[in-house]
């Protein structure tokens, strides 16, 4: 697999080495300045390069990156059989690995093997790394953080593990939770119509639906991305337990989109500057991924600025701002889940495209909630329609505190050994829920 991709890098490399040390024994120079052209079949069973069309160079600079992964000792096998002399040749650039040993290459040896070190050359491999290119855009491969003062092209060349996988093994593997993704892969096994809302949040939630499947017509064929921002940004608000969680997770499923919950407590940190930096890390994975990130219970990171009394205040809300802004330069979809919206700061509110409100369930709603939920088992006596539309007019609950009093008469019934989900165990039930939240039965 990718063998006539290496063969070809290697055809460079042997290029670029004879016209640097050239030989009595070739009776024609190769010209300096002009790579070998490409096959016409590098990568053909992956997408995502056809379409943006590389030119040679880019190919160059891709299939350099991917190298080392495919194979560790490439590089050095084939530069140390065309050196004419032993030793090291720093006029090609790269650094050692940690743990092989193995030549990783660097943006000085993208620049050696495009031909003579001409201005020109030099600027055609500076742009392949700027902010604007393709490579950045689609976060593709960049280049690593040089110290200040040395020159940008001598970081290595970094691509991302996830298209790596993609190229090598033809799967990308879903990012285990982690300091360095504190995000969890989230899914249900319930469907659309297992989620019970009103009619106006479900008339929202498939507005929100159709930018998830529409969004890539919107802003390249209908050119609206030259005014509107990359992603869309979106607040769930609502009592606890009223389907904010499942509402994302059902969106994921019907549009095919991976949703990952963000582990707040793995984000924030008391150090300043660290909570940046592992927000920096959240983004910057998830770009052109077509995830959704999910802030569950988001007041934690997303509350209110307070005035500044002291340092700490200063940095909360620079911490604040700084998520603001990374929030909007995303590309994909962000939904924030909070109990009150009033805990959310105002400039969240003023950049979201939606607020969704989740209210608790209407007693036609819970009578719904309360049939779905209840288990059907061969020989189990339920309560009647009417008895569950008494109790459905008569307690205040939610969805999920429906299902909790379920679970409980459930397991009542099992421990017991009984035949019968009676209305005096339902409401047995519901006490202890309202116990929980601190309301008179």
């Amino acid at each position: 697999m990718l063998e006539k991709e290496l063969q070809w890098l290697e055809q460079v490399i042997e290029w670029r080495m004879r016209t640097y040390f050239p030989s009595e024994k070739d009776n024609q120079k190769p010209e300096p300045g002009q790579l070998p052209h490409p096959p016409e079949n590098l990568f053909e069973d992956f997408d995502l390069f056809r379409q943006m069309n590389l030119n040679t160079l880019e190919y160059m600079v891709v299939i350099l990156a991917l190298s080392p992964h495919i194979n560790p000792g490439f590089l050095d096998d084939v530069i140390r059989r065309n050196l004419p002399r032993e030793g090291e040749f720093p006029e090609i650039g790269g650094v050692r690995s940690k743990t092989t040993r193995g030549f990783l290459p660097t943006g000085e040896t993208a620049m050696f093997l495009l031909g003579e070190r001409s201005r020109n050359n030099r600027l055609q491999v500076q742009r392949l790394f700027d902010e604007r290119h393709v490579f950045t855009l689609k976060r593709i491969l960049w280049l690593e953080a040089v110290p200040q003062g040395e020159f940008r092209l001598s970081g290595r060349i970094i691509m991302n593990q996830d298209i790596v996988d993609q190229l090598i093994t033809g799967t990308v593997p879903k990012p285990r939770f982690s300091m360095d993704f504190p995000a969890e892969y989230i899914t249900t096994e319930l469907e659309d119509n297992d989620l019970i809302l009103d009619n106006s949040t479900r008339q929202q939630l498939k507005e929100l639906e159709s930018w998830v499947r529409h969004h890539d017509t919107l802003m390249n064929r209908w050119n609206l991305k030259r005014w509107a921002k990359p992603g869309y940004r979106v607040l769930f608000h609502g009592p606890s337990g009223t389907g904010k969680t499942l509402a994302a997770m059902i969106l994921g499923k019907n549009t095919g989109r991976d949703v990952y919950r963000i582990d707040l407590s793995m984000v924030i940190s008391k150090y300043i500057g660290e909570t940046e930096k592992n927000l920096s890390s959240l983004f910057d994975r998830a770009r052109s991924k077509d995830w959704i990130l999910f802030f569950d219970e988001a007041d934690a990171l997303f509350g209110k600025r307070t005035s500044v009394r002291d340092a700490h205040d200063k940095y909360a809300n620079q911490e604040v701002a700084y998520l603001l802004q990374k929030i909007e330069s995303h590309d994909g979809l962000v939904i924030l889940a909070s109990n009150f919206k009033s805990n959310i700061d105002d400039a969240f509110i003023r950049r979201f495209q939606a607020v969704i409100y989740f209210p608790l369930p209407s007693p036609a709603e819970r009578f719904i909630l309360w049939k779905k939920t209840l288990p059907i088992q061969d020989g189990l006596k339920l309560p009647t329609d009417e008895e569950l539309q008494a109790i459905a007019r008569k307690y205040e609950i939610t969805g999920a505190g429906i299902v909790n009093v379920v679970q409980y008469c459930a397991l009542q019934c099992l421990a017991g050994d009984c035949n019968e989900i009676t209305i005096s165990r339902i409401q047995a039930g519901i006490e202890r829920e309202y116990q929980k939240e601190g309301k008179v039965f």
